[in-house]
């Protein structure tokens, strides 16, 4: 199973160079510039080409008896695995992280309530009173993480620790709430069938993780079959991977960890303790005898390591390196042709925009400002109002789960919806947009210089 995950690691040499925010904003701009050219026919195009991963007559890749298409597989089971992702680190901060901690939880929690609260006052009192625009109330819900972090990481070691830990948990918390609303208001018919078989899949990894199997083998196996009973349930495909990810071991071994680390010590100790300068290391191989010591470290290492910790190390770079940034180039193109002022200043798209620029805002600041006034919680350590306010303002890139949310809002299959929804894209861009725009700018001066850090 390792191997399937080690295919996706030569992604690991962008690292170095490019962000993966970066990739994000470079595959959005790519997806309108092609949109809005004249290859943009044969981009809306490609995205509708059937898929299918066959074996007789049974297609993985099938819906309701029908094939996928490569959007579908980008939406439905590429953004499962960005869910497994997302459950795995939300299982991890309930462990062991900042929401293991009540106290360290509470206000990103009391935050993330405000931020999902009040954009969708704020989308309601600004739509009109339709009920198919209305289906978009928890477009403006999300933050995304990836680019939120991304863009308070510009300003480095200005922006103090307890600030970076209350945005990354707030952005947690906002998509678990996500992962709820997904679950609840957006899945279609349910067949019961489906829906029963898939219970029993949980069941059997419930029971898999009580009993201690720790291979990830068995859980992408059994979790391929929970995603495909899942998407022909009625509900949406992407919840079978927060799912199986609440399901995956956290706990190491209890036995044998002792005797890992000593075989790894043991085996460590085995090759020459000698410096390596760069001109004999450009000539240097190794020996088979220590190539096969270093794949037994490695299995050695497997034995210690929890499954969750090292399935979610594995995803790290696939998901932030290539879905999401596949997932924007597919979904961000918005052909410009036929929109007017009123796209972006009127219906969806204003609700939207003014949900993740002052709904996001208000609520997350807000909230936990009462919170902290009255003595429920602390002010993070080293911030001030300005600074606490202006991370508050990052909330309102809202990108990435914004956009898979928007899709399963409105149907592009119908005209007036596929209106809708591109409105809600461009409110969604233009709004994440503004955020962090507004946010830089706040931040420059809210921080303090690093003069006065060196002092």
């Amino acid at each position: 199973m390792n191997l399937i995950f080690k295919s996706f690691r030569f992604l690991s040499m962008f690292r170095t160079y490019v962000t993966s925010s970066m990739l994000l904003v470079l595959a959005t701009v790519l997806a309108l510039l092609i949109a809005n050219s004249p290859s943009g026919a044969a981009y809306f195009e490609f995205w509708s080409q059937p898929v299918s991963l066959s074996v007789g007559e049974f297609n993985l890749f099938s819906h309701g008896g029908h094939p996928m298409s490569l959007m579908d597989l980008i939406n439905d089971f590429f953004m499962a695995i960005f869910f497994l992702m997302v459950g795995l680190e939300i299982k991890r901060e309930i462990l062991v992280g900042e929401l293991s901690s009540p106290r360290n939880a509470l206000l990103p929690l009391i935050g993330a309530c405000g931020g999902m609260l009040v954009p969708v006052v704020v989308f309601w009192l600004l739509a009109p009173n339709d009920p198919v625009m209305l289906r978009g109330l928890a477009v403006p819900m999300a933050t995304d993480i990836a680019f939120s972090l991304g863009v308070l990481s510009v300003f480095g070691k200005r922006v103090p620790l307890s600030l970076k830990v209350f945005l990354a948990t707030l952005a947690v918390a906002d998509d678990l709430g996500g992962i709820i609303v997904i679950a609840t208001c957006y899945s279609s018919h349910l067949d019961l069938m489906y829906l029963f078989y898939a219970v029993i899949v949980v069941a059997v990894l419930v029971a898999g993780s009580l009993r201690g199997i720790r291979a990830k083998a068995f859980y992408v196996v059994v979790g391929l079959a929970l995603w495909y009973l899942v998407l022909n349930s009625g509900i949406h495909a992407t919840i079978a991977g927060v799912v199986l990810a609440f399901c995956i071991p956290a706990s190491m071994r209890s036995q044998g960890v002792g005797s890992a680390v000593e075989r790894i010590r043991a085996l460590l100790a085995t090759f020459p303790e000698k410096s390596v300068t760069g001109k004999h290391l450009k000539g240097a191989m190794m020996t088979p005898e220590q190539v096969d010591r270093l794949k037994q470290i490695e299995s050695a290492s497997d034995r210690i390591i929890s499954p969750l910790q090292d399935m979610e190390d594995n995803l790290h770079t696939p998901v932030n390196y290539f879905i999401i940034p596949l997932f924007a180039f597919a979904n961000a193109g918005i052909a410009m042709e036929g929109m007017g002022i009123e796209s972006l200043f009127g219906g969806v798209g204003l609700s939207v925009m003014a949900g993740l620029v002052i709904g996001k805002f208000l609520g997350v600041f807000s909230f936990s400002w009462l919170a902290i006034v009255t003595g429920c919680v602390r002010m993070p350590s080293g911030s001030s109002w300005k600074s606490f306010a202006s991370v508050c303002m990052l909330s309102g890139i809202g990108f990435t789960v914004a956009l898979f949310i928007a899709d399963l809002a409105y149907d592009s299959a119908d005209s007036v919806q596929a209106t809708l929804l591109a409105d809600a894209k461009l409110g969604i861009l233009v709004g994440s947009l503004l955020s962090a725009l507004i946010s830089v700018a706040w931040l420059h001066f809210a921080l303090p210089k690093e003069s006065q850090l060196e002092e």
